[in-house]
Order: C-alpha cells, then structure tokens, then sequence
C-alpha cells in the first residue's frame, strides 16, 4: 500500500506541475506571441520528443548527482531520489501537457476575454470564470498522458530514483521473485488507470485527445 500511495503521490505531484507550467506559457503561445514565432514555440515543445527517453533521462541523472550540474551552480542537489523523480518526470512528461493546453486556447475566442473585461472583469477575474472553465477539458486531456506516463514509469524512477520504490520498478523486480504478487500490482496500475480514465473522460477531455 505504501507503494501503491508513493506513485500515486508522484503521478499527482507531476501532473499539478506540469499544469502549473504549462498552462501560462501555453497561453502566451496563443494569446500574445506574434503567430510567427507560435510556430518557433511549437517547434521548441516538440523538439524535446525528438530525443530519446534514456538520454534525457541520463541527462538529468548527470544534473542532480552530487558533483553535477545543480551542486556546481548552486551549491545544492536533491540528489537521487524523490525529488530527483519528480523533476524528471515533470521535464518528460510537459510537452504532453503544453500541446492539448495551447490547442484549447487557439480554440478560445478572444472575444470572450475582451466581453469579460467590457463587463468589468479585472485579469484575474476573467482567467477565473471565463478561460479556466473553457480549457478544463484541454487540461484534464494533458492530465491523461502525464498522470498514466507517470503512473507507469520505471526506468526514469532507476535511474534517478536511487532506492526509491514506485509500482513499475516493483513489478520488475517481482516478475521472477513472486510472479503472483507482481501480477497483482500490475493489476493495480491497470484498475488505477481505468477508473481515472472513466472520471476524465465524464469532463469531455477524451474528445480533446
């Protein structure tokens, strides 16, 4: 259970923060950069899913080892571990994040944000009420690959990770140890991944994929 919670934690930790990052720089590829350069901006969100999954993920091995780059520039490093995780995994997963967000807000009228402030809606106040509800099934789109790739990770999780224990690393380890028990957690993720899969698709989001 203690597993099962801790990659749970982590699946949710990076979803919230890919949503955090990616829903204002999504809004300023659609809303306020020139359309030249949104190409330029889709090209630099792509442009990560070109390299390969293990060499990014060596790379940020060598970012947060002691003795690498963050304790370099820094004075500090998380080092391998938790931390170590979730700032790879967020790194992975945000482009699957930016994409569905940037399409909702090239989808969103700007005549929507401009009657909101005809009404006298201040910036926040719009966000709130107006853009944020039109772009929930956008967001809970991008949630269905960070939650689910995260969810289902293992191979950034030993790289980065140290000792860390998540559901994709367990399995791995049990498959020759106790076949039953890792089939069980597997079983687990699959049941996780359905029922959240049955609640996102009720927002609309799967029509957005």
């Amino acid at each position: 259970m203690r597993i099962i919670g801790r990659t749970l934690f982590i699946a949710v930790i990076v979803t919230v923060l890919c949503i955090v990052i990616a829903v204002p720089f999504a809004y300023f590829m659609a809303q306020v950069a020139p359309r030249r350069l949104r190409h330029l901006l889709v090209a630099a969100v792509l442009l990560p899913l070109w390299a390969s999954y293990l060499v990014k993920a060596y790379a940020w091995r060598t970012v947060v080892q002691p003795g690498g780059v963050l304790e370099s520039s820094f004075g500090t490093t998380p080092g391998y571990g938790f931390a170590a995780v979730i700032l790879t995994l967020t790194y992975l997963w945000l482009p699957y994040m930016i994409l569905p967000v940037y399409a909702g807000f090239e989808r969103l009228p700007k005549s929507h944000s401009e009657a909101s402030a005809d009404l006298g809606a201040k910036g926040l106040q719009t966000f709130r009420r107006v853009i944020l509800p039109a772009l929930l099934p956008s967001i809970a789109a991008g949630t269905v690959f960070t939650f689910s790739l995260s969810l289902g990770d293992y191979i950034a999780v030993q790289i980065v990770g140290g000792t860390l224990q998540v559901l994709g690393t367990t399995v791995l380890q049990n498959i020759t140890l106790d076949l039953p028990f890792a089939a069980a957690l597997g079983t687990t993720s699959v049941v996780i991944m359905v029922c959240y899969l049955i609640a996102v698709g009720r927002t609309g989001a799967l029509d957005n994929l």
